[in-house]
């Protein structure tokens, strides 16, 4: 692979875009090509980014004006992107769609989450789902990459090495997010109004989430499974926070739980198990993972019960959407893994 890949972002104006175009000015190996935002054609990135004034003299481009390129990444709307599937094929061989569009393999699994029928369902078998530690050999050879959702990843990295192993009811396990207010994009609505979501511990979705269907797909493995996921919206602006209640099928220890988290995740560069016996973070926090690309987890084991309190933690515009992104890029491009995707977080902040 050459030293420098051209990239473009279709719909680069809102913040996973603009993580996107931080993340890849950084990268040695890709050059930005072109962003487009169609309410701000013509003007400037840092007008609509300020954190990256001075560092890019890109102007937003109309999406029709997009040229070919090495790589497309498409930061569109939901539905959008399986309305220009063919479209972006015309325009670059390596497509990473960051919308919710093709990470279903299955049409009717799609169409019980999503309410209707998907519009290209003889596509989605040709997108690798975009999580790193569960395909990263795929993705290596994919010339098509659906990333992962932000409240999909954190659910599923907290227990895959469970489902992986078995050792769990499948019906049973109960997840709630708490999410930052980014997770709601840059368009602003009544619920987003700030006399309105300030200060508030909001259930947006206690039931019913899309981002469930993934789960399912991912931790299920064609199993049968149910797991009951709840959302909630809080006073923060980047993170995520999963609370997950899984019940063991067998009275396994800490010592056997420990070694089902350190055989999957041992080696994953993005991913640390945290479980401290002390401190203010002896648990996972998205607070002091702002920026970064690093999913935390840990776990409580009930003693009351057979109940397995896992915790997981991240940043949503990071490992939840920009930096999955380019770390799948890194993977299909043949960079290093964590190419560009070192930042290790501030403290305090």
């Amino acid at each position: 692979m050459g030293s420098e890949l051209r990239v473009s972002i279709a719909g680069a104006s809102g913040y996973t875009g603009g993580e996107l175009i931080r993340l890849l000015l950084a990268h040695p190996g890709a050059r930005i090509q072109q962003v487009s935002s169609q309410r701000f054609a013509g003007k400037s990135v840092g007008k609509v980014h300020p954190n990256l004034r001075k560092f890019s003299d890109l102007n937003f481009s109309p999406l029709e004006e997009l040229q070919p390129c090495d790589l497309l990444f498409l930061c569109l709307p939901h539905g959008e992107s399986s309305k220009r599937a063919d479209w972006a094929a015309t325009l670059a061989p390596r497509v990473i769609d960051l919308s919710a569009d093709f990470r279903l393999k299955d049409a009717a699994l799609y169409e019980r989450w999503y309410g209707k029928p998907h519009l290209r369902p003889e596509l989605l078998g040709a997108y690798v789902y975009g999580l790193p530690e569960l395909h990263r050999a795929e993705m290596r050879s994919a010339s098509h990459v659906s990333s992962a959702g932000c409240n999909a990843t954190a659910t599923i990295l907290a227990l895959h090495p469970l489902y992986a192993a078995g050792v769990v009811e499948m019906d049973r396990t109960v997840v709630e997010v708490k999410v930052g207010s980014s997770e709601g994009g840059n368009e602003s609505g009544p619920a987003t109004h700030h006399p309105e979501r300030a200060n508030c511990v909001r259930s947006f979705m206690p039931a019913g989430h899309r981002h469930s269907a993934e789960m399912i797909q991912e931790l299920g493995r064609g199993r049968p499974m149910t797991i009951h996921f709840s959302a909630t919206s809080i006073d923060m602006v980047r993170g995520v926070l999963a609370t997950c209640h899984a019940f063991l099928k067998e009275d396994l220890d800490e010592k056997a739980i420990w070694k089902l988290y350190r055989e999957a995740y041992a080696d994953e560069p993005f991913v640390r198990i945290v479980k401290e016996r002390e401190g203010n973070y002896r648990l996972p926090e998205p607070k002091i993972l702002a920026g970064t690309n690093l999913c935390d987890v840990g776990f409580v084991r009930d003693p009351g019960s057979n109940r397995l309190v896992v915790i997981s933690a991240m940043d949503n515009l990071m490992k939840g959407a920009a930096g999955q992104a380019l770390q799948a890029f890194n993977l299909m491009c043949g960079f290093e893994e964590t190419t560009a995707l070192g930042f290790p977080g501030l403290h305090p902040i």
